[in-house]
Formats: structure tokens, sequence, C-alpha cells
């Protein structure tokens, strides 16, 4: 952990990501030792920004790894909002295999 220059506490230092197709939100946060993944994304200002984040529907995680939103925060983690499958992953390698046969 380091200390916030003009805080003078320590600090956890995360990074929070939300991508869309044709833009990327990407901010470097630092919050209060104990904070949880739900707290940066509210510190971090993402939910004002983009209307369409509902947290009851997109899904939350650290480094690519679903977590819940009550998660304790580390050092150098990046949490990332998900948004909702456009298609069902399985789905779409079916319809691939049947084309290419």
């Amino acid at each position: 952990m380091a200390d916030a220059p003009d805080a003078g506490g320590p600090v956890v230092k995360v990074q929070l990501c939300y991508v869309l197709p044709d833009t990327a939100f990407h901010t470097d946060l630092q919050l209060p030792p104990g904070s949880t993944l739900l707290q940066a994304i509210e510190a971090s200002g993402v939910l004002q920004r983009f209307a369409e984040i509902d947290l009851g529907v997109n899904k939350v995680g650290i480094f690519g790894k679903q977590k819940s939103p009550d998660t304790l925060l580390r050092e150098g983690d990046r949490v990332e909002i998900y948004r909702p499958l456009q298609a069902d992953p399985k789905e779409s390698r079916r319809k691939r295999a049947r084309r290419s046969a």
C-alpha cells in the first residue's frame, strides 16, 4: 500500500475499466484500505457517465474473474464491469461449424 500525497494516509491503488465496442472508460483510483469492488465503482463516476450500467444486470469482476460487489480490493486490482453477452458463445460456435461443414 502507498500513502496518498494529499491525504497523508494509506490507500489502495486500483484501476476501473468499462469497455464498449466504440469507447473505453479507464480510471485510476486511490481508495481507503478495506474498500470494496462496489465502492470503487461508485467512486469512479462510471455510473453517472454510462446510464446503461445496471449493477443488477451487469456482472463485475477483477482481472477477468467474476466477483461479488462486496469483494475487498487489493493493491493493483483492475475492477471490471462486464456487458451482457450479445450471443451465446456455444450457439455461435455451432452455427460456425454448420456453415463450414
